[in-house]
């Protein structure tokens, strides 16, 4: 196994712009969780680019993990640690593994904004996806555990957990697609002129849908899992903010982005000699998806397509607020310039598939 890339893995200390009161903080979790023994000692994580995440450790050796919101003004309805920590407790006990959720403080008073406490899980989270220094057979457990864990995600009855109000029902995608239109105009830094031909493109080329509404992560990446120490195992699916009722498909489709991004900066896994990796294509994995959720027929390449063009626009949106949080110096992650950055190549990546589609279809 190679070396752990600290640019994204481990801890580092607080950085000033997310910095708050310590000890209020310890009086708080001590007065609201039971057993908490104090004495915190906090340091924040340098992975993601969202809601600030930090790392909780206290006089008994115990770890915990904490995610607030960000400081400073924010677009409507983003880092919504709130439905994170809902979803997260909603799980648990389900076959969607998750870490273990303490707590939500809605009182901005004690931090400066809105956080959850949840326990520190102990194991791997592998940031390149092609997983260098591995084994192809390793590589291979680990794709199958990813498909088997969303698979079960996607089975989970929204009702059956409480989360039958977790979103709006129907109209998925049209709801989306606006919603990430709307993001994108708010957070926008520059004209990019494929990201506002797919804000016409998307709407007016949706697919017919009929899945019933499930839960959907949202931002289901293989980054986005703790990995048990040794064993091909998820241990807590984490960053549930973007989670809401919806399309399957479109969520694993997201999924499979990974499969149409190069190597490098971007993390995929497009050119890569798969089968020498040991790492399964992009249709051997859907299909292996499709088994396990029951799905009961086979998706067209046209509407497959799209859900990857939606979703390609979907990061565009978040990649724009990255880089707009970057700009006004309040982003969680001190490569967030560099990742902001990605918005006008995947838009340019995401509409030239687009028009892909349409002359398969025979369309100008």
């Amino acid at each position: 196994m190679s070396a752990p890339d600290t640019t994204f893995n481990g801890t580092r200390p607080v950085s000033a712009a997310h910095a708050f009161d310590v000890d209020r903080l310890d009086a708080y979790l001590r007065q609201h969780i039971a057993g908490y023994a104090g004495g915190t000692q906090v340091e924040q994580f340098n992975g993601g680019q969202s809601n600030p995440t930090f790392k909780l450790g206290t006089a008994d050796g115990r770890q915990y993990v904490l995610r607030r919101k960000p400081p400073g003004v924010l677009l409507p309805s983003a880092h919504a640690v709130d439905r994170e920590y809902r979803v997260i407790r909603a799980l648990a006990g389900t076959e969607v593994p998750v870490a273990p959720a303490h707590l939500l403080c809605e009182d901005t008073e004690v931090i400066g904004s809105m956080f959850y406490v949840m326990d520190c899980v102990d194991g791997r989270i592998l940031w390149d996806p092609q997983l260098p220094g591995m084994a192809p057979a390793e590589r291979a457990a680990l794709y199958d555990e990813l498909n088997r864990v969303m698979a079960a995600l996607h089975r989970v009855d929204p009702a059956a957990v409480g989360l039958a109000d977790h979103g709006k029902p129907g109209r998925y995608l049209e709801r989306q697609i606006d919603r990430w239109s709307r993001q994108y105009r708010a957070s926008e830094t520059e004209k990019i002129e494929a990201a506002d031909a797919l804000i016409d493109w998307l709407p007016r080329h949706l697919p017919t849908a009929d899945e019933t509404p499930r839960i959907v992560h949202g931002d289901f990446r293989i980054d986005n899992v703790i990995f048990h120490p040794t064993e091909p195992r998820v241990l807590a699916v984490l960053d549930w903010e973007l989670s809401t009722l919806g399309d399957p498909l479109a969520d694993f489709a997201y999924h499979c982005m990974t499969w149409h991004m190069p190597g490098g900066a971007t993390r995929g896994l497009a050119g890569v000699d798969l089968a020498a990796l040991g790492i399964p294509t992009e249709a051997d994995y859907l299909q292996r998806y499709l088994q396990r959720t029951g799905h009961p027929q086979a998706v067209s390449p046209a509407v497959w397509g799209y859900y990857l063009v939606f979703n390609m626009f979907r990061l565009v949106g978040i990649l724009q607020g990255v880089m707009a949080r970057a700009l006004q110096g309040n982003a969680s992650n001190t490569r967030a310039l560099e990742a902001g950055r990605r918005a006008r190549p995947m838009a340019e990546q995401a509409w030239a598939m687009a028009r892909q589609l349409d002359a398969a279809r025979g369309r100008p």
